[in-house]
């Protein structure tokens, strides 16, 4: 095994991930190229299950700057970020915060699955990457990106392929096809050689666009 020509990955990388860089380097000429441009970063879980996804929720259609002004203002608002103690907001007070109508409903209803188990979270480590999308998709608010997103930041699933992504689109379109539009079956045929660690592809697909890591 060539090893020594692998990046360092940190500390803190999951344990797949040196597996996962010498697969995508052996296979992918891309990667080859950049995967070694970003040594001593990788995927982060970060959070819990509930506090990721009202996150993500909080930051949808907004800028970053705006998603993380209005959750510090939220985020004080509970004495902890529990489902039960969201479900004792005032509306009046979470729509002060800076949060949309809509999106106090979303919450809501996130914390409601929480509270009355509608998700498995105990059960998710067993379940694969669907019957969890499933789930989350089932909660209003959450799509699945939000929910591939989630497999990819908090569950760390190596091999998801987030197809409506836009930075994997643009990143791919740039590094494969000279800049051309791509469509979602030319996505899939490069992510062939990636399987099964499609997750860890689309990260240094990211960083090939943005070198800043995404903590999500």
């Amino acid at each position: 095994m060539a090893s020594s020509v692998l990046p360092d990955v940190g500390p803190d990388a999951p344990l797949y991930w040196q597996e996962a860089c010498r697969h995508l380097m052996k296979r992918d000429r891309v990667m080859k190229k950049l995967i070694p441009q970003h040594a001593g970063v990788s995927l982060q879980s970060r959070g819990d299950a509930f506090v990721t996804l009202a996150r993500s929720i909080v930051g949808q259609q907004i800028s970053v700057k705006a998603a993380q002004s209005v959750w510090d203002r939220f985020a004080v608002l509970p004495k902890k970020m529990l489902p039960a103690q969201v479900l004792k907001l005032k509306v009046d007070d979470m729509r002060a915060a800076g949060l949309s109508a809509r999106k106090v409903e979303y919450l809501v209803d996130l914390a409601l699955h929480f509270a009355n188990d509608q998700v498995h979270v105990n059960a998710w480590a067993d379940m694969d990457d669907e019957a969890i999308i499933a789930e989350l998709v089932a909660i209003r608010g959450i799509g699945r990106w939000t929910a591939e997103m989630f497999l990819i930041f908090h569950l760390m699933r190596p091999n998801v392929l987030p197809l409506d992504d836009v930075g994997l689109q643009n990143g791919i379109s740039r590094r494969y096809f000279s800049g051309e539009p791509v469509s979602r079956s030319e996505i899939r045929e490069v992510a062939a050689t990636w399987a099964p660690f499609c997750s860890v592809a689309t990260w240094y697909i990211w960083r090939s666009l943005d070198p800043a890591p995404v903590a999500y």
